[in-house]
């Protein structure tokens, strides 16, 4: 086989398995993530058995502790914009800026009518740094 026609077909199979390992590698990666809900659309949605990710801001009043030794942390998660509101449980590690109002991500699991929040799942949304200046206040000063 001439050298330069066998560099070509080397290419060319080395182009193509990567273009298949790309597309694989971007399937996986798409099929595996599952968007975080609401609370409003998690008791619309939620069936028992099934871990789903749910977002919203820890409610106020709501944090206590509880079990043995205080193992379980008890809090609301609630929509944004208020509204709908889930009671959990939850055991693991919380991290230091969780608090009452603060934005969190939490894998649950429908257990009856309550929700468990799976083990060391806690995540918190720390506040952005950068807010909209108030009406009115020049912005290039």
């Amino acid at each position: 086989m001439n050298p330069a026609r066998k560099r070509t077909v080397r290419l060319t199979v080395a182009l193509s398995a990567a273009v298949v390992l790309a597309s694989a590698l971007i399937y996986t990666s798409f099929s595996a993530a599952s968007p975080a809900l609401t609370p409003s659309q998690l008791t619309r949605q939620a069936q028992p058995g099934r871990s789903y990710q749910v977002t919203g801001t820890v409610a106020k009043g709501s944090v206590h502790r509880g079990g043995s030794g205080g193992a379980i942390l008890y809090f609301s998660v609630e929509d944004r914009a208020g509204g709908t509101t889930i009671p959990l449980a939850y055991t693991g590690t919380v991290p230091d800026p969780f608090r009452e109002g603060r934005e969190v991500i939490v894998t649950v699991e429908k257990q009856g009518s309550s929700y468990i929040g799976e083990r060391n799942s806690l995540i918190t949304k720390c506040p952005s740094k950068y807010k909209t200046a108030p009406a009115g206040e020049n912005q290039n000063a």
